[in-house]
């Protein structure tokens, strides 16, 4: 196996980027962008950490994050596993990515920059659902925004392949091949939707 282990060599294989490539990306929310994060109810939040990197699914009911200024976005921490491995990551190494996916849209929008992690109290009660607020919020300073161009959503058919779900292993499943059947998986599974249902927000 060759392996690329210089910038030269990498960019041997490749050529250079289209206009379109390079002049999309933004230090700042402009309107067409803002537009596609007030729409997008799930992101990929990607974070550094010393333990390497973590990449998390971010969903709501409404928009994901809240557009504090153009150049400010703010995404609520609503009730997970409490692996808290992005907010970890935060706390030690600020850089974070995320990725919003809007369902039937091909293309992606992209943001980079850095994040710090607050418990202020108003800040949370902007999120507030029938009362329960979430414990943080993580406030990210873009760095750069831009759109991603649809070559992956449309080779993937991600929006248009239909269910595919159909005799997938369920998280039961795993757990109890991961602990040889001293989780239950079934009952594991049973009750996922109640305890879902109790612990959304």
């Amino acid at each position: 196996m060759n392996w690329i282990t210089t910038l030269d060599d990498l960019h041997r294989h490749y050529g250079q980027p289209a206009e379109a490539s390079t002049v999309k990306v933004t230090p700042h929310l402009i309107p067409a962008y803002r537009d596609w994060i007030d729409r997008a109810r799930f992101c990929v939040l990607t974070t550094v950490g010393p333990e390497g990197t973590d990449g998390s699914p971010r969903g709501d009911e409404g928009p994901v994050v809240a557009v504090l200024d153009p150049q400010t976005l703010a995404l609520p921490d609503w009730l997970g596993n409490n692996r808290i491995d992005s907010l970890r990551n935060i706390v030690r190494d600020g850089r974070v990515s995320l990725m919003f996916l809007i369902p039937g849209a091909l293309n992606a929008l992209r943001v980079n920059g850095t994040a710090r992690l607050t418990a202020d109290p108003d800040l949370r009660a902007r999120f507030d659902r029938a009362g329960k607020q979430p414990r943080t919020v993580i406030v990210i300073r873009i760095a750069e925004v831009y759109s991603q161009c649809a070559r992956a959503l449309i080779r993937s058919a991600l929006w248009t392949s239909g269910d595919q779900s159909a005799g997938l292993p369920t998280v039961g499943d795993m757990l109890r091949e991961i602990t040889e059947g001293g989780i239950d998986g079934r009952a594991y599974d049973a009750d996922w939707p109640g305890r879902a249902a109790q612990t959304m927000w």
